[in-house]
């Protein structure tokens, strides 16, 4: 009884996971809603891939897959998390359907090379970058596929509008990882 009392009270590593890995899921989703219609696009501003590039980054491949996977399990099942307040199975077949592949693919590019950067944040930025430069060609691929577009049209509409938002969420999240990095390692 007396190593109880003396000794410092921590949560489990696996409780505080599955806390993260419910945080993030819940942080896409509400990201989701944060949402900015263009009227030369079918596809809104969202603030998701902020949420996505953290998520591979702090939780690594098997949770931030497990992450990302939930998330569209939700959507898929009939919750209504993704953007518009969408859910179901007819939203997979929506112009933007291919992101959602896109966060797969960027989490596990992330989660495959981060921990081999160090805490170098220009390196974390490209990173980030390029992780967000493969989700949105995941969305154009899917564009041209399910609208029938051009390849320019497509890359106009799906790629072109959302690199500078991107780049920008590239870089907040960059600078958040590499800050709290020592600590949410220690943590998780």
């Amino acid at each position: 009884m007396e190593s109880i009392l003396t000794r410092e009270l921590t949560l489990d590593k696996s409780v505080l996971r599955a806390f993260a890995a419910i945080f993030f899921i819940i942080s896409i989703t509400l990201a989701a809603f944060v949402r900015i219609p263009l009227p030369f696009t079918p596809v809104p501003l969202t603030l998701q891939t902020f949420f996505v590039l953290l998520s591979a980054a702090i939780l690594g491949m098997r949770l931030g897959l497990f992450t990302q996977f939930a998330y569209i399990f939700l959507g898929f099942i009939g919750f209504p998390v993704f953007t518009g307040f969408s859910a179901g199975l007819l939203y997979f077949l929506g112009p933007t359907a291919g992101y959602l592949l896109g966060f797969v693919i960027a989490t596990i590019f992330i989660a495959s090379v981060i921990n081999r950067l160090g805490e170098n944040i220009t390196l974390v930025t490209l990173v980030f970058f390029f992780a967000s430069v493969l989700l949105l060609l995941s969305g154009v691929i899917w564009l041209k596929l399910s609208l029938q577009l051009s390849w320019l049209e497509s890359f106009m509409a799906g790629f072109v509008p959302f690199l500078p938002g991107d780049t920008l969420k590239s870089i907040l999240a960059a600078v958040l990882f590499c800050k709290f990095k020592p600590r949410i390692k220690s943590v998780l």
